[in-house]
């Protein structure tokens, strides 16, 4: 998913949300730039700090440090990501903001993920889960970048 990928901003917005596998909740963190393009996700047993960490963790190394994190008011990802920012290298920390509003858009986006999977049944195998969810997270990229070519052919389609 990432080779082709578009860059990223520097403000990100992240949250958690559950899925059920195997009649137990899973969790599933997802992060957003500002303008809603997809940074990062991970399905993980157990929503913990370490879980989170370990979201933050690959969705920097995927992708430029972040400027900025809006989180909800989750401790766990909180503590990640102060975790993070003790042990970087890069000098500069990663600010974090708790605004619950400004993370509509990727409540906006688990509203896409919850609607294509059946809540109520869910998956039976928790590798099962991850490989469906990150099918379609790369469909919605897709669907996102045709969007965006048929709003503006021209600058889309020159490669200089």
């Amino acid at each position: 998913m990432h080779k082709r990928k578009n860059r990223v901003c520097t403000s990100w917005r992240m949250d958690e949300t559950y899925i059920k596998v195997a009649g137990k909740d899973r969790y599933l963190y997802r992060a957003v730039d500002k303008f809603g393009d997809t940074v990062d996700f991970l399905l993980t047993k157990r929503r913990m700090k370490g879980s989170a960490q370990k979201f933050f963790n690959k969705a920097i190394s995927n992708h430029q440090n972040p400027r900025i994190i809006n989180i909800d008011k989750s401790g766990s990802n909180f503590t990640a990501i102060r975790a993070v920012n003790r042990s970087n290298f890069w000098n500069k920390n990663i600010k974090i903001r708790k605004c619950k509003y400004l993370n509509n858009c990727v409540e906006q986006d688990h509203r896409n993920i919850k609607r294509r999977i059946a809540i109520d049944t869910g998956f039976t195998e928790f590798e099962s889960a991850k490989r469906t969810l990150a099918g379609i997270e790369v469909v919605s990229i897709i669907k996102r970048i045709k969007s965006l070519i048929l709003r503006n052919p021209i600058s889309k389609l020159s490669f200089h």
